[in-house]
């Protein structure tokens, strides 16, 4: 088989949109909730679970035939709590700022549902290379929404996105003030509501057509 045969494209492709984790799925809801204050540490969220879930889809396709089913999701876990120790370390020494602001959430990967679905649904049961693009493409799926919900929280609750001020100060001069709601965590719920909606609105319309 081809390394971009169609089967192969469509593990990739079809969850960025059709088959999204989050819009589709309705998986990885409760930190794409907890992470997405700013658009910074939505996006460093979104690149961790996009290696964990690429790389622990990959280990586990190559040694699947080796393990025995009683203990599979155990060894799973091990595969993916070890990837979450690397990512962790490379946060705490490269980006200690967002390491802090992520706090827990970044361990808490380990018991993210969008990981052990794809481990269990997928990487068990196809050979490495689909199995990384299928990780790849949930990963980059589940940030994509991450760094939409992010940028409008930032953009409308502090004026800025990563950290550099877009609102010109005239504009608040001439009495507009930032929404502070969207710095709570229940605008991000109703912000990927919004999100998931206008999605499958679009989705079926299509479908109709």
């Amino acid at each position: 088989m081809s390394l971009f045969s169609k089967q192969n494209k469509e593990a990739f492709t079809k969850p960025l949109n059709l088959d999204n984790p989050i819009m589709v799925q309705v998986l990885g809801i409760c930190s794409a909730l907890a992470v997405t204050s700013q658009l910074k540490p939505a996006i460093v969220m979104g690149l961790a679970v996009t290696i964990i879930t690429a790389f622990s889809n990959l280990i586990i396709s190559l040694i699947r035939v080796t393990i025995p089913n009683r203990i599979r999701i155990i060894v799973q876990l091990v595969v993916v709590a070890a990837l979450v120790t690397i990512v962790s370390q490379v946060l705490k020494a490269f980006a200690y700022d967002v390491s802090v602001q992520l706090s827990v959430y970044v361990g808490l990967i380990i018991t993210n549902c969008i990981l052990m679905g794809r481990l269990e649904a997928f990487a068990m049961m196809n050979k490495p290379w689909p199995s990384f693009l299928d990780g790849l493409g949930n990963g980059l799926g589940y940030a994509m929404i991450l760094v939409i919900v992010g940028a409008v929280r930032e953009l409308l609750g502090r004026g800025s996105l990563l950290g550099f001020q877009l609102i010109p100060q005239s504009v608040y001069d001439a009495g507009y003030m930032n929404n502070g709601m969207m710095t709570m965590p229940a605008m991000a719920l109703i912000l990927l509501g919004c999100v998931i909606w206008i999605h499958r609105a679009y989705f079926y319309k299509e479908e109709d057509k």
